[in-house]
Formats: C-alpha cells, structure tokens, sequence
C-alpha cells in the first residue's frame, strides 16, 4: 500500500517538476518577447502611429492618493515633479488633514513652485477601497483629459511621463500600465518580497502578456487612461469597493474592447522594512486576492513550483539519477528566469546577489499557496477586512460582523 502511494506520489511529483520546466522556458520567451519590444521602442524613438508622426504630448493630470509616509517617499514624490514633459498637474489626497502626507506635499510646493501641484482632502467615504473614494473626488478636480494614477511609492525617471502617454496616441489602446523592481530594505522578508517581484510576479505578467496577446489588467504602478474611457465604464464608482482596483480597471477597460500596453518604462517601488511575519501577511493577504480575482490562474500557480516538485520527486523516488537530472534542469531555468526578469527586463542589479534566497523564497511560496486557498480575512493598512467576490467589507471592531465601508 504505501509503495502505491509513493509510486502516485512520484509521478505527480514529476509531472508537476516538468510543467514547471515548460513554464520556466515560457517565462524565458516571453521576457525575450519583451526586450525585443523594448529595443525597437527605444532604437524608434519617436514612434508612429497610423502612419503618421508623433503629435505633441496631451496635457496630463497625474493623481496621487496618499496615507501616511512609505519608505523614501519625498523622493518619490519629487520624481513626479522633475518630469520632462511639457504640460502636467499633480493632484495629492489625503482622507484626513491631520495626515503627515500633508507635509511632504506642502514641501513640494515651495521646492516646485512652477509645478501645478495641487492637496485635496477626500472627506467624502464612496467606498470600501478609501484610496479609490479619493481618486473619485480627485477625479473632479482634474483639469485635463488624460489621467494618470500611481502608487505614493513610486519613483520614476524624467522621461516616464512621455513613456507612458505616447501608447495613447493609438484610439486602440484604452491603459497603459508599468512593470516594477521592489526597492528592498535591510530585513529578510523586504528582501524576499523583492526577489519575487523579479523571479515570481513580473514573470508571470510576462507570459500573460505574450499567451494572451496583451494583458487585461492593470498594475498600481502606473495606470494610464483617458477620462472619456473611465466614464464609459462605470468610473471610478463603479471599483470602489474592490481591493484589486488596478487589476479591475484593466479588467474592464479590456472588457470595453481596449487593449491593455505594457509601457517600456520601468518603474520603482521601496519596499518596508517587513519582518518575516510581516512578509508572510503580505504575501498572505495578495494571495487571497489573486485567488479572488482569477481563481483559474490562482490554481494554475501550483504547476510553477519547479524547485519544490523536483525536491519531491527527488525524496520519494529515493534518490534516483533520473530525479537529480530533473532537479538540476529546474534550478537551472529557475535561476535562468530570476536573471533574464529581473536582472536584464527589470534592469534589478540585487537580484543576482538574492539568488541564494530562491530555494527558500519559493518554498515559502508553496506553503503561502495552500494557506491562500482558505480564508477571507485580509489585513490591509492597519484595518481589518473580508474579501467576498473580490470585495472589501470591513468588519465592525467590537461586533466583528461584516458592516458597510467607511473611510478611516
């Protein structure tokens, strides 16, 4: 009986080592596919469209929702004001005037005085999602056509505003949207969240993009629209209480018949300083997200844990040359896809120094996996929710049952 169950247990173990494999040359395709993509764009320089030259940049209004202070913020924030770009606004929120944002914005204002920079204070709770109800009252504030929305952590070099609008020159393209490398802090787990940006998650975008023919979703790094498109699908009302807003908006305006670009712009994200347990809540809470919002890719994760079912294969086989083979194929592609992504498309010069982090951060990554699978409760910005149909709903502190959304 129990030779059965090894002998089942092998075989699953293999077969899930080598869809692994075929997905690591996947993500090596589709990072090809993208750097390919990304030379003629930068070789192009200006590129046409319909034939004809590249017009003069759309006047942009960049929003900004803000609470509290991230890691290296001001800098973030100043990178939004040193745009080479001819005509832009910025518009920061916060929900609350007592919010220490408020003095970082105030400082941009007396360093950019030529910029057109601009505080609201978002009063108003619209929805579950408090970073969405802002944008909603921002949104009135705006004064120009094509809107721009990043995450407060953002940093950006001086041509990404250009970047990011030109794909909009085309009637066809609906958002444009940005990859990102995780700036990390000292600690293991702002390390370990880093490489799997880089060897998980930007990958992953990577083969969607290319199995898909585009991507249908949106990333918190940079959303690029046009206001015209946002009204045609509901606004920003109509995602407020979604806590994957980003993946929603590129869900919708998909679904309006736009295409989704991936801009050849490359952004920054500094990461806290997360401890261990912290990392592991983290990858936890997006997790139970991702399963939320795409329940079929959510299980298609487990035929990626190339490392993991090669060790398994390993172990139940006993040892046999035919297992060490196929654990020495993974690791190498493995690592392959960890340099190629993050090293050369993300342009993440730590990601090879954290290789030696990979066998640990995709063991994690299994048992993140299966404590993914259940559960409903997330932990997002201090407060407590649950998660139902991809939907915030905040639990009242004392009663603990599921009470409407208000702004905190």
């Amino acid at each position: 009986m129990i030779s059965h169950i090894l002998w089942a247990l092998e075989i699953i173990a293999v077969l899930g080592a080598c869809s692994s494999v075929a997905y690591y040359l996947l993500c090596l395709w589709s990072a090809t596919s993208f750097l390919r993509a990304r030379r003629s764009a930068e070789k192009g320089g200006l590129t046409e469209v319909d034939g004809s030259a590249r017009a003069t940049p759309a006047p942009v209004s960049l929003l900004k929702p803000l609470k509290g202070i991230d890691p290296g913020m001001y800098e973030s924030l100043r990178s939004q004001c040193m745009q080479d770009y001819p005509e832009y606004e910025i518009i920061f929120s916060v929900s609350d005037s007592a919010d220490p944002a408020v003095g970082l914005v105030e400082q941009l204002q007396t360093e950019f005085p030529q910029r057109a920079i601009r505080l609201k204070v978002c009063s108003d709770n619209l929805g579950a999602n408090a970073k969405v109800s802002n944008l909603v009252q921002m949104l009135g504030e705006a004064r120009h056509e094509t809107i721009v929305v990043s995450d407060s952590d953002i940093r950006v070099e001086p041509d990404y505003l250009r970047r990011v609008i030109q794909p909009l020159t085309d009637p066809k393209i609906g958002l444009v949207t940005c990859l990102y490398r995780g700036v990390a802090a000292s600690t293991l787990g702002s390390r370990l969240e880093s490489l799997g940006i880089s060897a998980d998650f930007v990958p992953g975008v990577l083969v969607a993009r290319q199995i898909e023919r585009g991507i249908r979703f949106g990333l918190g790094s940079t959303l690029a629209f046009r206001r015209r498109d946002l009204a045609a699908i509901g606004g920003f009302e109509a995602i407020a209480d979604y806590l994957a807003d980003d993946y929603e908006l590129g869900k919708r305006i998909a679904g309006h018949g736009l295409k989704v670009e991936l801009s050849d712009a490359v952004v920054e994200t500094f990461l806290p300083s997360y401890t261990f347990a912290e990392f592991i809540r983290h990858q936890l809470r997006w997790s139970r997200t991702i399963r939320e919002a795409r329940r079929g890719g959510y299980a298609g994760l487990l035929l990626t844990f190339g490392l993991p079912w090669s060790l398994l294969a390993l172990l139940v086989s006993g040892g046999a040359a035919c297992a060490w083979g196929l654990l020495g194929v993974a690791a190498c592609l493995r690592l392959a896809v960890a340099v190629l992504v993050g090293g050369v498309v993300l342009r993440d010069r730590h990601t090879i120094r954290r290789l030696w982090l990979l066998p640990l951060r995709d063991l994690l990554a299994v048992a993140v996996w299966k404590g993914g699978l259940v559960g409903h409760t997330i932990t997002w910005r201090g407060e407590k929710f649950r998660l139902k149909n991809g939907k915030l709903v905040r639990f009242d502190s004392e009663e603990r049952v599921p009470q409407p959304g208000r702004t905190g």
